[in-house]
């Protein structure tokens, strides 16, 4: 399926669930980060236009970072509203990840103005513990290759975490945050092994060190 062929089911998805639901404004929210040993998670919402053009459009795992970069600022430009959050690795370490995942979500979507009449959430979760995405929504499993509101999210989200880690690089750069964005890569463990902790690190992911 080439790119033109994509683009075009990931709008039409979209513009058939406003139109089931009878709605304007829809929003696609997804979050960025619930894997690394360090850093914020973060998370996007979005309400796209209908009529959006957006080239390149994919799950931003798909999206090179080079065009990642771009449909940062053609998302930001073209959407009705967007809203980036998100939650500390403290919060992380209080709450656990599942949970962080909801309030930072939850706070994107609370960050949107007009209102969303309903919510795309990426993923078959939809709360935590203690955590919930209150505000009404549909749950859809691989959003971000169905929905361009999804994607939209996912690549604001991406982008933003990752320009969070190369601004903690410049702060601890002995962990070289830029090159890892704080997963748990080989280089990353070695680094940890050497210096230990930084503020920064989710102390309850590094059970095994």
């Amino acid at each position: 399926m080439n790119n033109g062929e994509e683009r075009i089911d990931l709008y039409q998805w979209d513009a058939q669930i406003r139109a089931q639901a009878g709605i304007e404004y829809l929003a696609g929210v997804d979050e960025a980060g619930a894997g690394p040993l360090a850093g914020r998670v973060y998370a996007a919402a979005v309400i796209l236009p209908q009529g959006a053009e957006l080239p390149y459009l994919n799950d931003s795992k798909k999206v090179t970072p080079r065009r990642r970069d771009l449909l940062f600022d053609l998302i930001r430009e073209q959407a009705v509203s967007y809203s980036v959050a998100w939650a500390e690795a403290e919060e992380i370490d209080q709450l656990d990840i599942l949970n962080c995942r909801m309030l930072a979500m939850q706070r994107a979507i609370d960050g949107l103005e007009p209102a969303p009449q309903l919510v795309l959430v990426d993923g078959n979760r939809d709360h935590g513990s203690r955590c919930a995405i209150t505000a009404p929504h549909q749950l859809v499993v691989k959003g971000d290759a169905h929905s361009a509101s999804i994607a939209a999210a996912s690549i604001l989200a991406k982008v933003s975490r990752d320009r969070y880690m190369e601004e903690m690089a410049q702060a601890y750069p002995q962990y070289a945050f830029d090159k890892h964005k704080g997963y748990p890569t080989k280089l990353h463990y070695e680094l940890l092994r050497e210096y230990g902790p930084c503020p920064i690190h989710r102390r309850s992911f590094l059970k095994k060190l």
